[in-house]
């Protein structure tokens, strides 16, 4: 993907916190378990590539191209998070390596390997 897997990881983390809640700074951390400023860091470089902006009372929104990624980032995780669950992996397992598989595989290795096990 373009961003790199540290940055995906970040637009993930944002998408899915601003499903229930306005998006801070410190939820990314927290969530993802980083610190302040590495979070500061990388929200500060998604908003200078365009995925992300801050309102007027710094919560997070992610842009149209931004929410777009976050959306085929986090549909690849829950994707081979339920593949390895599927397949037998205990659910902690498979969810940290289907955060590892959303990164690793191409868009194109994705869409087959979707076609050739079908929806999950």
């Amino acid at each position: 993907m373009e961003l790199g897997q540290s940055l995906e990881d970040y637009l993930e983390a944002a998408y899915r916190l601003s499903k229930n809640q306005d998006v801070r700074n410190i939820d990314i951390a927290l969530l993802l378990g980083r610190s302040k400023p590495s979070v500061s860091v990388a929200v500060k470089e998604l908003m200078e590539k365009g995925y992300a902006k801050k309102d007027s009372r710094g919560t997070i929104i992610l842009t149209e191209k931004g929410r777009k990624m976050a959306e085929n980032v986090y549909g690849r995780h829950l994707y081979y998070t339920k593949l390895l669950i599927a397949a037998g992996v205990d659910r902690e397992r498979a969810e940290y390596e289907g955060c590892r598989m959303e990164h690793i595989l191409s868009d194109d290795s994705h869409e087959k390997l979707k076609k050739f096990i079908g929806p999950l």
